[in-house]
């Protein structure tokens, strides 16, 4: 329940409930939160307790606020009741209907009608479901007859599913069917009225009984349907989405056949909930003033408007000096107390808008909340807004003065604004200065000073002229830009071509310098007239002189004539030398070379000098033109000096630094040593070492590498190699940890160092083991066959047991009510090799979960959990499952069936996780005949006996007789179809929100390919299930014992399982 305020002083928190006060600081079983009206109901099975309406009210002493009536509603689980239902008995032709009648729950209610094995009751013209969940034929025809007909009630926003006790339909079949024309079923009146909110969905239907089926049509009386009218179900609904008022009127259905026709009509009022014409606003008014506080609302039907003060109605707190009119309250010679939060509700049956109002009432002088001395800055010829936010009773009058004149600032480029704000439209230099706001009222004045600071525009004074060259020669493009000094930073001369940025090099307010760009090189006082300038040599210059003052900078003088000034030698040195060694007997030396206007004359070079730092030893020189420079033959890894001096025609630069850098880098030599692992936990280490010395680096330390790889898991023998993990540390370490281990395992790590050149040898593996932890969840943990009282759970083993199993841990409790779970139940199995387990005594048609964990000696891993509800009745068919199979097996005889009964028959390969059969067939066995009889075989046996007495003597009578060659073979081939399966269990994931029935998902026709079956036969397995080596199993259904067949089944195709 949250209720979150702010104020000053700091507000006070309470609650009502059911309009009684309610202090959640009492109840213990209630969490609270600090310096909030925020509390937390906890769900822990008494939430029914807490059902009601609260509001929360937030006070100080300046009035008190509230928030809008939460309403907390715990829902109970609908059940359909318990009844016997009588057989619906209906002539062929007539109508009839199924009532389902839901029960009430929370929305969105999603009915279906279906047979007891999930399969959707087909709807059509003839047969279809209305709006409230009744099933309606128009004429009844001889296959409505069933005694399966259920309807199912879903609630998705508590995960409820709920089944009415199936119905039974017997339709008496006639010799003839009389025609008639259409009546009604629903509507059952001739008119009817719905009243919709605006922006609901609008659904009405008509469903009609006749022979043959009536055709439905619909028109709105006066006008066209709605362009997004769109009708559905057979033509029997009609659904216009988000109505709005223009689709208010008259609607009209006709059912009609070749015998007549029915109709019904629709009257629409589309209602509106609340919505502000005029909201109250908070209000600083002044002793003594009248106060009008509005507060109107629109809605249909017209709201109704509640008046509150600090929460209380206004006849529980009244005033003399309050007046209500209509939609105004009115507070006459308004004085400090009536300080108050006024509160206006505006309700209809569609919603409710409340609002609150802070009605202060004071006299204080002004208060400017504007901070002093704020600097404001424009460009000359754009606008400026300089701020004065003002706090006060009565309302203050705010004038404004420049440069400390007492006369208020006026003119046709001045605006003060209602919130005290001076606008300045166009700038212009004249008005940089200081300027001061006063605010005035009859308790007092303040006043607050700001500076504005006009600046220079930016504009190109001189732009470049359409241009033509001769191919081969250089274009030279000029761009002069005047711009305010104080911009200096952030300026930037930005050059196009066709549209497109180019990048250049340098710009004037760069630190380069190219040729056409001006550039101020001195400033001197006004009164000289004459300036020493140090220029760079061997270069041409132009120069031009421009006078400055307090406004700006003057026209420039006309350039004088090119100057070129004598060459001289460099004044300066390269930069940003860079020493690096890619290889382990060299030094790569970089530096950023000189800029052109930098050289001072002709022929520039530079002296490389370098000479090893720990030796004493002469500077090596050489001179390059160049920017970089490779000294071969250096020993690895040796500090050196260098220093670069630049030269021209004219002499040396000046005496250059000394920089250090080393030489190349070469892989590590040796390894760390005394390697050892600590076991911080089952899945963590700390791996410790000794240090390589830094001589046998080789170069600049980088770091620690840890690699390791897993050997074997210690549940198994094999030892199986993993893949391999590195882990780096950079920086001078001795030990490291190494997390993400798999428990009860052996692993083997090495430990290496690595410089800029790579790594260094590996330490010596060392072996080591994690101890035991606990297991992985189950990969595959299944609900299979599910009854009256019982079911069956199927499960895998742990991927990775991380120990040795001892066993499992398998929880369960009854959930069929939100607000109160069922004890957790506990069955601990333990037998490691279990994988299947029957529940018993459960209730019957209630929703349960069931968690299932696996254990080592260490304790038992993480969860898995599925959800199921139980049947109604128990159900005939279990799966069952046979002895293991050899695969050099080409058949497999099943015997113990009944006669004349449809079983379905699975192959299941090897991999039982994958959930595919390989082998799937429905068989119907044969109806023991008159073979089966005893009689019917003593006789045939003495006619058998009987013809071998003849032979025999008829064989003696002929000295010679000939062969006769009888051979009886008998061969069972049922007829074999591909089919399918239904589930008709309720199971599904305990992650999911919201599930569909599962079967309405696939097809009802039960002609599924063999192959595709999307069930494991482990899935309702009812017997223990047998693996042979390479764990495959197959199944066998068995049902009655009271007679027996037995059927041979030969595969078509050698397949292993």
């Amino acid at each position: 329940m949250t209720c979150e305020a702010k104020g000053n002083p700091e507000p006070e928190f309470r609650w009502t409930k059911n309009g009684q006060e309610f202090d959640p600081s009492l109840d213990p079983r209630l969490m609270k939160e600090e310096n909030s009206g925020t509390f937390v109901i906890p769900n822990n099975g008494n939430l029914t307790e807490y059902q009601g309406t609260y509001r929360c009210y937030v006070s100080n002493k300046l009035g008190t606020a509230i928030s809008k009536e939460i309403e907390f509603i715990v829902p109970h689980v609908p059940k359909f009741p318990k009844e016997t239902l009588d057989p619906v008995v209906v002539e062929e032709g007539q109508p009839f209907t199924l009532k389902c009648n839901p029960p009430k729950g929370i929305p969105p209610l999603q009915i279906y009608w279906m047979t007891i094995n999930l399969q959707h009751i087909e709807q059509d013209e003839r047969v279809s479901m209305g709006l409230n969940g009744d099933l309606y034929f128009s004429h009844a025809v001889e296959k409505d007859s069933r005694r399966d007909y259920c309807c199912f009630a879903a609630f998705p926003r508590i995960r409820t599913i709920v089944q009415k006790t199936a119905m039974s339909v017997i339709v008496q079949t006639t010799n003839a069917i009389l025609e008639r024309k259409p009546s009604l079923l629903t509507p059952s009146t001739a008119t009817s009225e719905t009243q919709l909110v605006k922006g609901e969905d609008l659904k009405l239907e008509c469903i009609a009984e006749g022979f043959p089926t009536p055709q439905v049509e619909w028109v709105k009386i006066g006008h066209q349907l709605p362009i997004k009218a769109k009708v559905e179900n057979h033509g029997k609904l009609l659904l216009v989405p988000r109505v709005e008022q223009e689709d208010s009127g008259k609607y009209m259905c006709k059912a009609k056949n070749g015998l007549g026709e029915a109709v019904h009509y629709f009257t629409l009022k589309v209602e509106e909930p609340p919505e502000w014409v005029i909201e109250p606003e908070s209000q600083l008014s002044m002793i003594g003033s009248d106060v009008l506080i509005k507060c109107s609302a629109s809605g249909t039907p017209q709201p109704t408007i509640t008046w509150r003060v600090n929460g209380e109605l206004l006849q529980g707190a009244p005033a003399p000096n309050r007046k209500v009119f209509d939609d105004t309250i009115v507070l006459r010679n308004a004085k400090a107390s009536d300080s108050a939060v006024y509160q206006c509700e505006a309700s209809n049956k569609h919603g409710t808008l409340l609002s609150n109002a802070n009605i202060m009432i004071m006299n204080l002088s002004p208060m400017i909340l504007t901070k002093e001395g704020e600097d404001y800055s424009a460009v000359e010829g754009n606008g400026v807004m300089m701020h004065c936010n003002v706090f006060s009773s009565p309302p203050s009058t705010i004038t404004w003065s420049k440069d400390d004149s007492s006369e208020s600032v006026e003119g046709p480029r001045l605006t003060i604004h209602d919130n005290g704000s001076l606008e300045i439209y166009s700038v212009e230099k004249d008005d940089t200065g200081q300027y001061t706001c006063l605010a005035k009222n009859t308790e007092g004045s303040s006043a607050v000073d700001a500076m504005l600071y006009v600046k220079d525009p930016t504009r190109i004074v001189v732009a470049q002229e359409d241009l033509q060259i001769l191919i081969g020669t250089t274009a030279q493009l000029s761009c002069l830009a005047e711009y305010d000094k104080s911009f200096s930073n952030d300026f930037e001369l930005l050059w196009e071509k066709d549209d497109m940025k180019i990048a250049l090099n340098n710009t004037e307010n760069s630190s380069q310098w190219e040729p056409g760009n001006w550039k101020e090189l001195l400033r001197v006082p006004g009164n000289h007239n004459s300036a020493v300038l140090k220029l760079h040599g061997h270069v041409d210059y132009r120069f031009r002189v421009s006078g400055l003052n307090a406004v700006g900078r003057g026209l420039p003088s006309e350039p004088t004539e090119r100057y070129k000034t004598p060459p001289a030698a460099p004044d300066k040195n390269p930069e940003n030398i860079k020493i690096e060694g890619h290889l382990p007997h060299e030094m790569d030396i970089n530096w950023e070379p000189l800029l052109p206007i930098e050289h001072n004359g002709p022929g520039l070079e530079y002296k490389v000098s370098y000479r090893r730092q720990d030796v004493e030893e002469d500077w090596k020189e050489h001179m390059v033109k160049r920017h970089s420079f490779v000294v071969k033959n250096t020993p690895t890894f040796m500090p050196y000096e260098i220093k670069i001096q630049a030269r021209n025609h004219q002499g040396w630069g000046p005496e250059p630094k000394i920089v250090t850098g080393y030489s190349g880098e070469d892989f590590p030599s040796a390894a760390p040593e005394d390697v050892a692992v600590e076991g911080l936990n089952s899945s963590v280490v700390k791996v410790s070492w000794t240090r390589v010395h830094k001589d046998k680096l080789h170069g600049h330390l980088g770091g620690y590498r840890i690699n390791w790889w897993r050997l074997r898991s210690l549940v198994a023998s094999k030892k199986s190699h993993g893949d391999k993990h590195t882990l780096t540390f950079p920086g001078d370490q001795s030990h490291a940890t190494v997390p993400g281990l798999t428990p009860f395992s052996e692993y083997s790590l090495i430990v290496m160092t690595f410089n800029g050149r790579g790594n260094g040898p590996g330490s010596h593996p060392l072996n080591f083991k994690t101890p035991e932890g606990v297991p992985e969840k189950n990969p595959v943990f299944r609900v299979t066959d599910v009854q009256k009282h019982t079911v069956s759970l199927v499960w895998a083993p742990p991927l990775e047991p991380n120990g040795i199993l001892t066993g499992y841990l398998l929880e369960y409790q009854l959930i069929n009510d939100t607000e109160e779970v069922g004890p957790l139940q506990t069955v601990d199995i333990s037998n490691p090799d279990t994988t299947k387990w029957n529940l018993r005594d459960l209730e019957p048609v209630s929703k349960y979960k069931f968690y299932l964990r696996s254990c080592t000696t260490v304790g038992c891993g993480p969860v898995v959990s599925e959800e199921c509800t139980t049947t109604l009745e128990t159900s005939e068919g279990l799966w069952k499952i046979s002895e293991a199979l050899n695969t050099s097996k080409t058949f497999h005889i099943i015997d113990g069936l009944d006669p004349g009964t449809e079983y379905t028959v699975r192959l299941i390969p090897n991999s039982w996780v994958d959930n595919s059969s390989i082998f799937e067939d429905v068989i119907t066995t044969e109806f023991a005949g008159i073979s089966t009889q005893g009689w019917f075989i003593g006789l045939m046996c003495a006619i058998a006996l009987l013809t071998l007495i003849v032979l025999i003597a008829c064989f003696v009578n002929r000295n010679k007789g000939g062969k006769y060659s009888v051979k009886e073979k008998e061969d069972l081939h049922p007829d074999v179809e591909s089919q399918g399966m239904n589930d008709d269990t309720f199971c599904e994931y305990s992650d999911n929100d919201e599930k569909p029935l599962k079967g309405s998902q696939h097809s009802l026709s039960r002609e599924i390919k063999a192959g595709d079956s999307g069930d494991s036969l482990v899935d309702y397995g009812d017997e223990d299930v047998q693996f042979n080596e390479d764990g495959s199993f197959i199944g066998e259904y068995a049902g009655r014992k009271e007679k027996r067949v037995s059927a041979e089944i030969k595969a078509t195709i050698q397949t292993p399982a």
